[in-house]
């Protein structure tokens, strides 16, 4: 008998799994993807007219920069959170991440207005994808209920700080590289995400079902509704194009209110509004972003298409406005928890419309920095109001329809957004009656602003603890 001689199996060492970031790490993550997400809403606003020099377009075509991004923004917010919970925030996070990414550089890169307008509706509906996702992945890595509060407190003001600084920010690369580079900003930025994304432990997947039909009429009835009042500023509202837009909008928010009335689970539950607090939080954080949106574009067209200013020069004009917008953030989360949302929700609208109000006089021959001077309570009104305002909604609604109270809110409030820079952009659509036009806007913003603050009487009253 031969006795055969084997060589001892080798096996290979075991690959040491990636080494998980720290929870730190991770809001640091879904910190930076929420402020890319804000800063792009905003700072093209002062770009606007060094992209009309370059790629040409009337004041209708540059409307639709803005209204782009924050049309697809506000329509698909309210399916991206059950999107989200049921792909796993981090999967859903990084698709979003890449897109937006990819379609930054398209917007860099765009030969011709119709194809940066076309990447900024991706850039929007990634965008959308990416907030909840962010949200959720801060939650996972917080599951202590102290720490997460404090990590969604700071998640929830460098959101509104990008949104704030995004008028400085695009001003000053627009001046010093150009106005793709801000677009081209975000490329490193979701570079570097991804990569610690890749270390990130996966998240849960959990049952959510969608609403394809109610999300499709959705969109349809925003999107006509924005363009048929674009529309209506360029050719009048009277025009065919005008006319049959807003019908169509009529009739797509009809279907939309059907199909919702009559799914199983639909992505905005009509009972919703039973809740006196949560329509009126909605109305509020819809006039609320109508007044920041608006006031912003339509006054940075005004530093620089009226006033002769540079980009650089127009961003400034914002800084006093933007800088104090944090401190209002941490100032108005401690006046609700001391007296109740109801206060600085009311108090914050009344500072930003007398703001407002004092821009009335405002024209070519104003002194530039007391123009400054008067946007500060703007920034400090807004940035006293919305982090109450989201805490009024949150805590009215059950505690497994957060994340769905939460969608349908800041949708609300990107619709404000992209409807007044469609309305007020067609006040000053023509050169000649800018300042007038211009008035109007400003008038109409504080007005609302006036008119949401008495409703914000009809808040509950919190007792002092």
């Amino acid at each position: 008998m031969t006795t055969t001689l084997r060589e001892p199996i080798r096996t290979a060492p075991p690959t040491a799994a990636p080494r998980p970031v720290s929870a730190s790490l991770v809001l640091g993550t879904a910190l930076l993807g929420f402020f890319v997400i804000g800063l792009d809403a905003s700072a093209v606003n002062v770009a606007l007219p060094a992209i009309g020099r370059t790629l040409g377009g009337t004041t209708a075509g540059l409307q639709w920069i803005v209204a782009a991004y924050t049309l697809m923004f506000a329509a698909l917010l309210l399916s991206a959170g059950a999107l989200s919970d049921r792909m796993g925030a981090n999967r859903v996070f990084a698709a979003g991440l890449t897109a937006f990414t990819a379609a930054s550089a398209l917007c860099g890169l765009a030969p011709a207005l119709g194809p940066l307008i076309g990447a900024r509706v991706i850039q929007g509906s990634a965008a959308a994808v990416m907030l909840p996702s962010s949200l959720a992945l801060v939650r996972q890595a917080f599951p202590e209920a102290t720490e997460r509060a404090r990590a969604i407190a700071l998640w929830t003001v460098g959101g509104a700080v990008s949104t704030a600084a995004g008028p400085v920010v695009g001003g000053a690369l627009t001046s010093s590289l150009g106005w793709r580079s801000i677009f081209f900003l975000n490329l490193p930025v979701g570079l570097v995400t991804l990569a610690v994304l890749a270390r990130v432990p996966r998240s849960p997947r959990r049952a959510a079902s969608l609403d394809p039909l109610g999300q499709l009429t959705a969109v349809i009835a925003l999107g006509a509704m924005t363009f048929g009042v674009i529309e209506g500023g360029t050719s009048g509202f009277g025009s065919p194009t005008a006319a049959v837009s807003l019908l169509v909008a009529v009739l797509a928010m009809a279907a939309f209110v059907l199909t919702e009335a009559r799914v199983a689970e639909p992505m905005v539950p009509l009972n919703l509004f039973r809740s006196r607090t949560a329509t009126l939080c909605l109305v509020i954080g819809f006039a609320v972003n109508a007044a920041f949106y608006g006031t912003v574009f339509v006054l940075g067209l005004f530093f620089q298409e009226v006033l002769g200013q540079s980009a650089v020069a127009a961003g400034l004009m914002f800084l006093p406005m933007t800088a104090l917008v944090a401190g209002a953030n941490v100032a108005s989360a401690k006046a609700a928890a001391r007296f109740g949302p109801r206060l600085p929700i009311t108090v914050g609208q009344l500072v930003c419309a007398l703001g407002l109000f004092s821009l009335l006089g405002v024209d070519a021959h104003t002194d530039q920095l007391l123009t400054a001077l008067l946007l500060v309570p703007v920034g400090i009104g807004l940035g006293f109001a919305v982090p109450s305002l989201t805490a009024a909604m949150l805590s009215d609604i059950a505690a497994d329809r957060a994340g769905m109270a939460g969608g349908v809110l800041n949708a609300g409030r990107q619709t404000g957004g992209a409807l007044a820079v469609a309305a007020f952009g067609a006040l000053v659509a023509h050169r000649a009656s800018f300042v007038s036009g211009m008035h109007i806007s400003l008038l109409a913003a504080g007005v609302l602003l006036l008119a949401t603050s008495a409703a914000a009487l009809a808040l509950p009253r919190s007792r002092r603890r």
